[in-house]
């Protein structure tokens, strides 16, 4: 009798990772773009398969994450990446898909040094609903101003991040993803023009 081993996903560890990854930073280097990872996203099963997508892509056992009240996805992370699983102040990467769990992912992020900035958190939110409101951005990657169209869990984010009142270069970077696949970054050092 043979035993048939069945894979749980078809997501490819190398080649979709790399492509996933190359859309991460699309998406860090133009704010205020719109990339769909949902081709690879197709691949994965479970409650929040972009969420997977990118974890995937992002973690190893050489970063840790946190994950924000949904320990049954933080498990299977650990299963699949061999990343730590630790309290938020310490992770280096921070996924929440509830709104509730978004301030407290924000205020307890990780923001870096004024000497190692980049040792700052990216905080993951799952953004579902359609944009309801408009933001105008500026910083690193805008050429001058962009004004995007945006849901209240971004706009309340953006907010929230920004009355941290972070010393310049501190900060903490978000990707947003849709339950259709769409990932949209905002990194730490742009800002919400009033």
């Amino acid at each position: 009798m043979t035993l048939q081993l069945t894979k749980k996903h078809n997501f490819d560890a190398v080649f979709d990772s790399q492509k996933v990854f190359r859309l991460v930073l699309e998406a860090m280097s133009n704010p205020g773009r719109v990339f769909s990872i949902q081709e690879y996203a197709d691949k994965l099963f479970g409650d929040y398969p972009a969420f997977l997508a990118v974890a995937l892509t992002l973690l190893d056992n050489e970063v840790n994450f946190h994950v924000c009240g949904n320990q049954s996805f933080a498990d299977e992370i650990v299963s699949l990446t061999l990343a730590k699983s630790v309290n938020i102040e310490e992770a280096d990467f921070i996924f929440t898909g509830n709104p509730d769990c978004i301030e407290c992912a924000i205020e307890n992020a990780k923001c870096g040094t004024l000497t190692d900035p980049h040792k700052s958190a990216t905080v993951i939110i799952q953004n579902d609903g359609a944009p309801d409101c408009r933001l105008t951005l500026s910083g690193p990657g805008i050429n001058g101003q962009a004004e995007i169209p945006a849901t209240q869990t971004m706009k309340d984010a953006i907010v929230m991040r920004d009355a941290q009142n972070y010393e310049y270069p501190e900060g903490i970077d978000f990707l947003f993803i849709s339950g259709a696949g769409e990932l949209f970054a905002i990194p730490r050092l742009v800002k919400v023009v009033e």
